[in-house]
């Protein structure tokens, strides 16, 4: 217990103010201020129009996210028309995770590097690091890998490039979206409450995702399984499986692992829309098993 308080309380201090803080440093961190406050309004303006919209839009952003930015741009687990690409991309970007680009470079970085020193956000720095501190450090998460060299694939496209110049643009008019449908109901609800549960839900993946849970696969690093984040993070949290397999579109890969994002992948794929689906074969699946598969 001594160590998880140290993790999540004096870490967090020394990785804030024992380094310098650069112009983007003090925006992200204002950002994240500003949602997580606008919360607070969220009892005073509570209407079920607007708790449905969040609602809604955790759906349709987590499966930016999840989908889109994930399984299907950073890992090619399937092949989605292109105007479905861009939809669910365009998805990823109304979840204020930065842009696809940035997104999809940094989540290969951490499957390159996994749990070493070079990781993006590995919990050997503590909790608060891989959960938070390390979007909070710019200087780090640039420069530690030399910048976007990873995703030529979609640097070559136009609208990944311009997505990557204008993201924080496309939040602005969809908030502006919203308050002029709603009014402060379905800001607070659309903006500040959907926007931060998708956030730490994604966060919690990268943070508890690699300290708490079951390892059943030999994946040689610290992910986990761990129910809650599997039905909390749309299937994301079987995340040893995901490290097993992460060319897999499935990742709870036994029948009681709850993975909302793999049933919108084969809904899509029996309509014609998602193809060249992948996932493990039983040889596969029996090479990387800690137990007899």
């Amino acid at each position: 217990m001594g160590g998880f308080l140290v993790s999540i309380v004096m870490t967090p201090f020394v990785q804030l103010w024992g380094r310098p803080w650069n112009l983007l440093d003090i925006i992200t961190a204002a950002t994240f201020l500003g949602l997580h406050s606008l919360c607070l309004f969220a009892p005073f303006h509570f209407t079920w129009a607007a708790f449905w919209v969040a609602a809604a839009l955790y759906i349709l952003t987590g499966l930016g996210v999840t989908l889109g930015l994930h399984r299907h741009l950073a890992h090619k687990s399937l092949r989605l028309p292109k105007w479905l690409e861009y939809l669910f991309a365009y998805f990823g970007v109304l979840a204020l995770q930065g842009s696809p680009i940035e997104w999809v470079s940094t989540h290969r970085y951490h499957h390159q590097f996994t749990d070493t020193e070079r990781d993006p956000h590995s919990p050997l720095k503590g909790f608060w690091f891989s959960h938070m501190g390390w979007i909070l450090d710019s200087t780090s998460r640039f420069q530690k890998y030399g910048g976007l060299k990873n995703v030529e694939d979609m640097k070559k496209q136009w609208f990944y490039r311009f997505l990557h110049r204008t993201f924080l643009v496309h939040i602005f008019v969809f908030g502006a979206l919203l308050y002029a449908l709603g009014g402060l109901p379905f800001f607070i609800w659309g903006m500040g409450v959907r926007m931060v549960y998708v956030f730490h839900t994604t966060l919690l993946v990268n943070s508890v995702g690699h300290i708490w849970g079951k390892q059943v696969w030999n994946t040689g690093d610290l992910s986990k399984n761990n129910w809650l984040l599997g039905w909390i993070a749309l299937g994301e949290g079987w995340h040893n499986n995901h490290h097993a397999f992460e060319y897999s579109a499935r990742q709870g890969l036994e029948w009681w692992q709850v993975d909302l994002t793999w049933y919108v992948i084969r809904a899509l794929q029996e309509i014609g829309l998602a193809t060249d689906v992948k996932v493990p074969t039983e040889s596969q699946m029996g090479r990387k098993a800690l137990k007899k598969y």
